[in-house]
């Protein structure tokens, strides 16, 4: 061991933000692509997603949450991206602490409200940092999924776009996003199939889903894509609700309202744990019917915390 390497990201009030000490001997060869795992991978993969801290209070949370989480032994990691930039550089900086400790992580990208020049920086800063993996997602406006979309005059259009200018900027593996549920303002199942094809032929290597609640919807998806020729890996996203209030939320997240069923056993449940039990319960079962239906591994979005997305991961029989 021929050293000590210091990694600080921030400072902040006074207070260094992401201080973390690592025993080096060398810089760690670089981590495998998703696109190899995906290909190597003798099981399903696991990932995470986390977004980048705020405050010296969510740091902490972070690093705890990728503490617990990282026991469960995570193929790759990916920390998401403001949708207007707001959080580029504690994006950067939060993949450049998780690619130094050896997993492969990627970085989200949006195109919303930035130029050309802008992306490219973000690219490059990317590359500095050591990640090589970036998840180009086009971005909803300020305001939300139905707010209509206007490109930055120097920017870029679509998430196919995005894809095309990320590979023609180096040697980066590219995922992209999917929905199982349709995505608006078109709520056409197939067009939502043309664009993940597009994607594919731009460069995409695979594609990450929106988070959704009925694994049909999952299957549906990958059987159009499938129809047209399209191979592209599609993993499914998962996230457990927990809390009765997350109704509203989690539609929001899904772009469409939570399956009725669903929604009526959680508001008959008689207290706060029995929600819990439901919730956890379906993100248990979605999990091992999206698996036995092939699902090429799962992420599970954290929102930077790990005890509900360690209790499913923990609780499927899953030989990884």
């Amino acid at each position: 061991m021929s050293g000590i390497w210091l990694h600080v990201v921030e400072l902040m009030g006074g207070r260094l933000l992401f201080p973390i000490v690592v025993a080096m001997s060398a810089a760690p060869d670089r981590a495998p692509r998703v696109a190899d795992l995906l290909r190597d991978a003798p099981a399903p993969l696991l990932s995470f997603e986390f977004f980048p801290p705020r405050t010296p209070e969510e740091e902490e949370k972070f690093l705890v949450t990728w503490e617990k989480l990282a026991r469960h032994r995570p193929d790759f990691i990916s920390v998401t991206y403001g949708a207007t930039g707001s959080t580029r550089e504690r994006t950067v900086e939060a993949t450049r602490v998780l690619a130094g400790r050896g997993i492969t992580t990627v970085g989200h990208l949006t195109c919303v409200a930035q130029s050309r020049d802008d992306i490219a920086r973000t690219l490059d800063d990317f590359a500095a940092a050591g990640v090589h993996d970036v998840l180009a997602i086009r971005g909803d406006m300020p305001g939300g999924p139905h707010v209509p979309w206007v490109a930055h005059p120097d920017g870029l259009g679509t998430a196919t776009e995005l894809v095309e200018f990320i590979k023609s900027r180096g040697d980066f593996c590219v995922g992209v996003a999917a929905f199982p549920n349709v995505h608006q303002p078109d709520n056409d199942p197939e067009l939502d199939a043309r664009i993940v094809v597009a994607k594919a032929e731009a460069g995409a290597e695979y594609a990450i889903t929106q988070l959704f609640f009925e694994p049909h919807r999952y299957i549906e998806l990958v059987d159009r894509v499938r129809s047209r020729g399209c191979d592209i890996p599609i993993i499914p996203g998962i996230m457990p609700l927990t809390v009765i209030t997350q109704i509203e939320r989690f539609a929001a997240l899904a772009d469409c309202d939570l399956p009725g069923e669903f929604v009526s056993e959680l508001r008959a449940a008689p207290d706060a744990a029995a929600v819990r039990r439901i919730g956890m319960e379906r993100a248990r079962s979605m999990s091992v019917e999206l698996l036995a239906a092939g699902a090429p591994g799962l992420q599970f979005f954290t929102q930077n915390r790990w005890m509900a997305t360690s209790e499913v991961v923990s609780a499927l029989d899953w030989d990884r």
